[in-house]
């Protein structure tokens, strides 16, 4: 049974990996959809042409995680995909944010994602694709979204690594590192801060970034990026010295 497995399926860019990923593939026999939600689970599934398995968990609990290890030792698919969505950030002064919210992004963020991705590898074959959720984020430190962009600097570094690792498997990972998606993610971010009004005039379509990931996993390519904006900012975090760039980020807050 070949399969496609994506985390933070219940809403933003995963429910957009789930219908993209329904039409491009053909040799899938079932999409698995994971996150805490199942009510959104299953509205998401009733838009897959795809059988869908829902899978409500909570990627950071321990047991729930053991489901899953037990529910592939028992089905043995072979996942032909795996998308790590499943993630969160806050924005914020760090000494005065709430910790476990912050410990929270840590847990989902990079914990979560590196069991999943431990956990699937063994079910992948020759010529998978692992997409994670990385940020543009990653690409230089961000105050007031300290945790967060650490987090996502996790992301891209690893991620990037374990495309070197897995290559002589012909299992391939890409880093997504979008700047701005319009999601529900900032009506959570904002909720104790606020981003550059910059970066908002830099916001893309959900459906654009996928669309780009996506094609960027087929072709074996170890990032994706979208849009000429964050590709400009993407060249400037690897040219310029990051206390200039934080400098200007300050003035420009």
């Amino acid at each position: 049974m070949n399969i496609i497995l994506i985390t933070g399926a219940s809403s933003g860019m995963g429910v957009e990996f789930a219908l993209q990923l329904d039409n491009v593939f053909q040799n899938i026999d079932e999409i698995w959809l994971i996150a805490r939600r199942k009510k959104e689970l299953l509205e998401v599934a009733q838009h897959l042409e795809h059988t869908t398995r829902v899978l409500d968990m909570d990627v950071t609990d321990d047991e729930q995680i053991e489901r899953l290890k037990k529910l592939l030792a028992d089905e043995k698919p072979v996942i032909r995909m795996l998308v790590n969505s499943a993630g969160y950030g806050i924005m914020g002064d760090f000494s005065v944010s709430n910790i476990k919210t912050e410990l929270g992004m840590i847990d989902v963020n990079c914990k979560a994602l590196t069991q999943i991705t431990h956990l699937c590898i063994p079910y992948m074959r020759r010529n998978s694709r692992i997409i994670q959720l990385a940020s543009s984020a990653a690409f230089l430190p961000q105050p007031n979204f300290a945790v967060y962009a650490a987090t996502k600097s996790y992301v891209y570094s690893f991620s990037r690594a374990l495309n070197q690792e897995l290559r002589r498997k012909k299992i391939y990972v890409t880093a997504v590192c979008p700047g701005p998606v319009d999601t529900p993610f900032f009506d959570i971010a904002e909720k104790t801060g606020s981003t550059l009004a910059v970066k908002k005039l830099t916001l893309v379509r959900a459906d654009q970034v996928v669309e780009k990931a996506i094609a960027d996993s087929y072709h074996k390519r170890e990032r994706s990026v979208y849009g000429a904006w964050i590709q400009s900012f993407e060249v400037l975090a690897k040219i310029l010295p990051h206390s200039v760039l934080l400098e200007a980020m300050r003035f420009l807050k």
